[in-house]
């Protein structure tokens, strides 16, 4: 079943080690069928260049396997977690991509130095509390820390961003990490200003409204 669905998310978990997020069999997507209302996943353990459309696991929304041979992601419980509280996600991308986890390490939020960061979050990228992995906790915490923002960091642990679809997820997470570097970067050359709220807000608003196709 969802036949189109598995070749996208497929895909797109191809482009998290095409860009540095993950490794070995780190990190998971999901995406969530509008008109089933299952939702698709990785399953647990399997590296990138093994992983076919074929392997991803269905399950619905309160967790019951609906296909699949494989175990799905020990993260599903937060991802449906997420999808039950969050209607307007259609896909949640999880990494430990090296330069935001090392703020998650940190237990510091990802400030607003950047216009890309004020295009793409629309401020700063908040970080959550540690959670466990292996149940909802992980999902209560994203939801209670997340805001208005398409990502968060989790304390020890590292990135989760939301989307209407996997895709957005997944572009979320591509620019995490690249202003989670240039972030850094900064930092080690001095003190970088933070955008000013008004100026992050019609920043946001151009890209989010005006900006592209």
């Amino acid at each position: 079943m969802l036949e189109a669905l598995r070749e996208e998310l497929h895909q797109l978990h191809l482009e998290l080690p095409r860009h540095n997020l993950v490794a070995w069999t780190s990190g998971n997507i999901s995406a969530r069928d509008r008109e089933t209302g299952c939702v698709l996943i990785k399953p647990s353990g399997v590296r990138y260049e093994a992983l076919r459309p074929e392997h991803m696991v269905v399950v619905d929304l309160d967790g019951r396997l609906i296909e699949g041979h494989l175990k799905p992601s020990s993260d599903t419980a937060s991802h449906l977690y997420i999808y039950r509280h969050r209607p307007d996600v259609g896909g949640i991308v999880h990494t430990h991509s090296t330069y935001a986890t090392a703020f998650a390490a940190a237990n510091r939020p990802i400030p607003c130095y950047l216009t890309a960061m004020a295009d793409e979050f629309g401020g700063p990228i908040p970080v959550g509390g540690f959670a466990l992995i292996g149940g909802e906790t992980i999902g209560r915490v994203v939801l209670e820390s997340i805001g208005s923002s398409p990502a968060i960091l989790l304390k020890n642990h590292g990135v989760f961003t939301l989307g209407p679809t996997a895709e957005a997820a997944v572009k979320a997470a591509v620019m995490v990490e690249d202003v989670a570097r240039t972030t850094w970067l900064a930092l080690q050359i001095g003190r970088p200003d933070e955008i000013a709220p008004d100026d992050i807000a019609k920043l946001h608003h151009r890209y989010t409204h005006v900006y592209g196709q």
